[in-house]
């Protein structure tokens, strides 16, 4: 299977022949997959890594001396240290497998929450947020009674840093996306992270949305806690990944009880495992994370920054094509300019509603989610009920570009 130079320019035409969903077609008519926000495909590689273990080297972890668990064992941390040096963590023992980036917000939320929370005190979000880091901070704040204080956003879909100082006084943490899944916005972590601490304030990344699609440095961002899924990184679902500063993992107690997160057991009590053990109850999804180690190997092959600048040329052509082609028939909730956004554009289209749109375009294979994109309150200030979205990433090209636009300018005829 290919894998291409880290340092060579990404060549979308030939990636994509990694992936056999993007290659594939349906009725005689090629798949335009453009839903990657949401999931992105597995390359030939992630799904040969997880057929061959699970057909040749599975078996339990941790738990058994012969060769064949050793092995298993040896292959999922593996996968861990893969990770930690993708995102530049410190240690493999900052890196705490979970089922995914929404289980890893809820484990910091609980686990460091109720440990360090108490009434009054003050949690930070952003109205760009993902439900999965709104939800168990409120769930906190009906069982504490913690304040949320929301950063609102500008005009041009930035976060309006404006009064950030005061939002942060008092507060404990300031919990904030790094990428906007639905207005493809980036968001300035260093300087966020930076913020957070000048008040004494715990510092959380929900990465879902950048880590696929660019450079991490969790040292360089300063960041306390770092989540991110493997299944929109070109690994599988089931897998999540977070990171947190090692003393900071030390401090907490575990989110879950059971196997493999103890030490010892007593009639009177127990002892938690070591790190990253302490969080990862229970049998883990071993064949995911040998899944996951592949797909961090794929993308690192290609090289971060030769996708990010595909991702760039791609939003900058797909905002020329779509505006110049509709104008004001379109409207395209996130930044114009290229270098602030992820290529993830929700858009209004000539008063259609998103899901009649998106099963209109299906029928010529053009693959678009449509809703609220698990963020309800942005969608309320953006006045929008629902959106249609289109998300491209390292395998799309140009001429996906121009499927949208083609199927888009056809959805009139039926409407």
């Amino acid at each position: 299977m290919r894998m291409a130079g880290a340092n060579t320019n990404l060549d979308a035409e030939k990636i994509r022949r990694d992936f056999p969903v993007v290659t594939s077609s349906i009725n005689g008519k090629p798949v335009v997959y453009l839903d990657s926000a949401n999931t992105s495909q597995k390359p030939e590689v992630v799904i040969d890594a997880m057929t061959a273990f699970m057909r040749e080297g599975y078996a339990p972890i941790n738990r058994s001396a012969y060769s064949l668990a050793a092995e298993a064992t040896e292959r999922y941390e593996a996968a861990r240290t893969k990770v930690a040096k993708f995102i530049n963590a410190k240690s493999s023992r900052e890196i705490v497998f979970t089922k995914n980036a929404t289980e890893a917000l809820n484990l910091i939320a609980y686990s460091w929450g109720r440990t360090n929370l108490k009434r009054g005190d003050v949690v930070v979000l952003t109205h760009m947020e993902h439900h999965a880091n709104i939800v168990p901070w409120q769930m906190l704040q009906q069982e504490i009674g913690i304040e949320l204080r929301w950063v609102p956003l500008t005009a041009d879909f930035q976060l309006d840093l404006s009064s950030l100082a005061s939002l942060l006084a008092g507060a404990k943490v300031f919990s904030f996306t790094s990428m906007s899944n639905v207005l493809g916005t980036i968001n300035p972590v260093e300087k966020l992270c930076a913020a957070a601490h000048a008040v004494g304030a715990l510092a959380i990344v929900d990465a879902c949305q950048s880590v696929p699609h660019t450079p991490t440095n969790v040292q360089a961002w300063g960041a306390d806690f770092t989540m991110f899924s493997s299944h929109k990184m070109c690994g599988p679902s089931g897998v999540g990944v977070l990171w947190g500063r090692e003393e900071l993992l030390e401090a907490i107690p575990p989110f879950l009880g059971g196997g493999n997160m103890i030490s010892e057991v007593r009639l009177d009590g127990f002892k938690c495992a070591e790190l990253p053990a302490k969080f990862e109850a229970g049998t883990p999804p071993i064949t995911e994370v040998v899944g996951l180690g592949a797909a961090v190997d794929y993308l690192s092959g290609i090289g971060m920054a030769n996708v990010r600048r595909h991702e760039v040329e791609m939003s900058s052509y797909v905002l020329e094509n779509l505006t110049s082609r509709f104008g004001d028939e379109i409207t395209i909730h996130g930044p114009r300019n290229p270098e602030l956004r992820g290529a993830t554009f929700s858009f209004a289209f000539r008063g259609i509603h998103p899901h009649d749109l998106s099963q209109i375009l299906d029928q010529t294979n053009v693959c678009v989610r449509a809703g609220h994109h698990c963020a309800k309150p942005l969608m309320k200030i953006i006045g929008a009920n629902a959106t249609t979205r289109a998300s491209f990433y390292l395998y799309n090209t140009k001429a996906d570009a121009d499927a949208l636009a083609n199927a888009l300018d056809s959805a009139s005829d039926i409407f």
